[in-house]
């Protein structure tokens, strides 16, 4: 299938809503206007309803290799697709860890045979692994991911020598988890005092704290700005991290650029009595005043992206006690009617919601003609029905660990088809797998 027209739909793109038809062939769109007469292989009706761009996941834990029984390439991008999300972008802390050139090429190797999305994979800065670092090709790769607080996959580069060499000679954006170290052990540890192995899952935000996340975030901010790094500081889950980062320049100008999570903005600790193992990851999602802080940095664009943080784990493996139990949560194919449900709520508009998810990570990324709906860019759609309800099931669930925080909540909002690289990938709950997504590349030097 070479073309697709696409007709009478209501077309969201650069803060603007129009209605018209787009015609896609080999790849691109070619043409965006009403009526158009094409003959094309393939036609959707879309009257009613809502076609944006793909949405771009900056932050995504597939799990392959060596993590496969929690997830894995092939089943994380269809459930991204079913979400509309048509572009991904991997984090290193597999097993074994891409921190070579050679493992990294590996995941690329494999996403070209098994994922239906668009994909790109960060490098893993590690602290001794530099060199392979600096070798890392900035028009072909995402980023390089340093985790500056430990994660799942202990990749924690904690040396002060190493993260000044990092941010002094990378000469391409470097995306952080940011978490002191120092802080989450010393909370941990006068909590393992109080409760022994009991502890509840209230606890998390207070041992992954929010001056935690301030002392490591201040820190990567400080070291950006002393050797003018790329700096991307993913998840911001705390109202004081805010005041690190500027909303008085435009997004392609910034030199240190955020990311907020849709779990950080829809969650607060008080549902950790009821959700448990559930909500727990890392950042920790935090108090009703932190969550409250973050819409209104994300409307102001102190926070530049929304994204997931997708992160599955085995509902098995979610059942320990609360040290025991791994940090990570599965979102990849609700993002956007997360996003949704605070649009039916009259706290962000559909071109704010396309800006965040879909325009400005192609932006801040500099990634070639994505994340618009514009001729001439790749076609990368997703056309969807804003008024239809649906309720999250074991039944409609596409993660491979077969779980989610929503089930049994009802949403309003439902991708119908998503477009990606100008093939048909989905379409009312049904996948073509005939051609797999592409790599992204991005307009660097």
């Amino acid at each position: 299938m070479n073309s697709i027209l696409i007709k009478s739909a209501r077309i969201v793109n650069r803060g603007r809503i129009t209605e018209g038809d787009v015609w896609v062939k080999n790849g691109f769109i070619e043409q965006i206007g009403p009526l158009i007469g094409r003959k094309a292989d393939m036609e959707i009706a879309a009257e009613g309803r809502y076609l944006i761009p793909g949405i771009i996941d900056d932050q995504v834990h597939f799990r392959e290799p060596g993590l496969t029984h929690k997830a894995e390439l092939y089943t994380e991008a269809r459930a991204a697709v079913a979400g509309g999300v048509t572009s991904y972008m991997e984090m290193p802390n597999t097993k074994p860890p891409a921190t070579t050139q050679e493992l990294l090429q590996q995941k690329y190797d494999a996403a070209a045979r098994k994922s239906l999305a668009n994909y790109s994979f960060f490098m893993g800065a590690a602290n001794d692994n530099l060199d392979e670092v600096l070798c890392t090709d900035p028009r072909t790769v995402c980023g390089i991911k340093a985790f500056m607080g430990s994660s799942t996959g202990n990749m924690l580069v904690d040396d002060p020598e190493t993260l000044e060499a990092l941010f002094s000679r990378s000469p391409m954006l470097i995306a952080t988890h940011c978490e002191d170290e120092k802080t989450v052990r010393a909370n941990e540890q006068a909590f393992r005092e109080k409760y022994g192995e009991t502890a509840p899952f209230h606890c998390h935000p207070d041992i992954r704290s929010a001056e935690a996340c301030y002392l490591s975030s201040s820190l990567a901010v400080e070291l950006a700005r002393k050797h003018d790094t790329r700096l991307h500081v993913l998840h911001i889950s705390t109202a004081r991290e805010l005041s690190l980062f500027q909303n008085d320049i435009p997004l392609e100008e910034k030199r240190i650029t955020s990311e907020v999570c849709v779990h950080h903005l829809y969650f607060n600790s008080l549902q950790y009595d009821t959700l448990g193992a559930r909500i727990k990851c890392n950042p920790a999602i935090k108090s009703p005043e932190n969550q409250e802080a973050l819409f209104p940095a994300l409307l102001d664009n102190r926070l530049d992206i929304i994204a997931t943080d997708h992160a599955p784990h085995t509902w098995e493996e979610k059942q320990h006690s609360y040290f025991h139990a791994p940090s990570g949560l599965p979102l990849i194919q609700h993002s956007l009617n997360v996003m949704l449900e605070f649009y039916h709520q009259g706290r962000i508009s559909l071109e704010r919601i396309v800006e965040k998810m879909c325009h400005a990570p192609a932006l801040c990324f500099r990634i070639n003609r994505r994340g618009f709906l514009e001729e001439g860019y790749r076609a990368d759609l997703a056309l969807v029905d804003i008024d239809r309800e649906w309720t999250v099931g074991k039944e409609n669930i596409l993660f491979k660990c077969g779980w989610s925080p929503f089930e049994g909540h009802t949403f309003k909002g439902m991708v119908v088809a998503t477009i990606v690289s100008g093939h048909l990938a989905y379409l009312d709950g049904q996948f073509f797998e005939g051609k797999m997504g592409e790599r992204l590349l991005f307009d660097r030097e």
